[in-house]
């Protein structure tokens, strides 16, 4: 129950998902109904997460438009890693006046190394990488707990990532996910 979550929700109503808060940790998120895939406005910009949305569009409607993140000011935080990723999957990404734009005719498994390692960039590709026809193989893969969460989760969906939690990450693309699940994500290690 923090900021971050409520702006995400916010971000998730916007684009169609049905939200309901269950209780002060619990959320249940029907995104049958998604009827864009622009995600755009203050709370877009507000935190660097966004820019998730790309990958979970791009897999799952072939397009994303997300304006550019903003979020927390640590030093550089470049996309470039997210955008090796994505065209190597076979989108075309441009980014022009504050959006990032990506589309593709149907995502190809690949071999992806990482020039940096990067949570936002792994997990992002894992997201565009579920529903890719073939296997993706990301290296030099972050190794971080939340991570091997976000693994955990896709695969509780249909989704088939091994490897996750160590530097190589397979996914094996498959047709579709499952509508539905109950996952508990694991505790934020900053608000530990």
């Amino acid at each position: 129950d923090i900021a971050d979550v409520h702006c995400l929700e916010r971000i998730i109503r916007s684009l169609g998902c049905n939200v309901e808060k269950l209780d002060n940790n619990t959320l249940k998120i029907n995104a049958e109904e998604i009827k864009t895939v622009e995600a755009c406005g203050n709370d877009v910009r507000k935190m660097r997460a966004s820019y998730y949305f790309i990958g979970a569009l791009l897999a799952r409607f072939k397009e994303a438009k997300v304006e550019l993140p903003g979020g927390c000011p640590i030093g550089v935080r470049p996309i470039d890693q997210h955008i090796k990723g994505f065209e190597a999957l076979g989108a075309t990404v441009n980014v022009a006046q504050g959006k990032i734009s990506a589309t593709t005719n149907g995502l190809v498994g690949t071999s992806i190394y990482m020039d940096t390692v990067s949570v936002g960039a792994t997990i992002n590709v894992m997201l565009a990488a579920v529903l890719a026809n073939g296997i993706t193989t990301i290296d030099n893969a972050a190794k971080e707990p939340h991570i091997v969460d976000v693994a955990n989760f896709l695969n509780s969906l249909g989704a088939d990532i091994r490897g996750a939690g160590t530097d190589i990450i397979k996914v094996n693309g498959v047709k579709s996910l499952k509508c539905g699940s109950s996952y508990s994500v694991v505790p934020d290690q900053i608000e530990a």
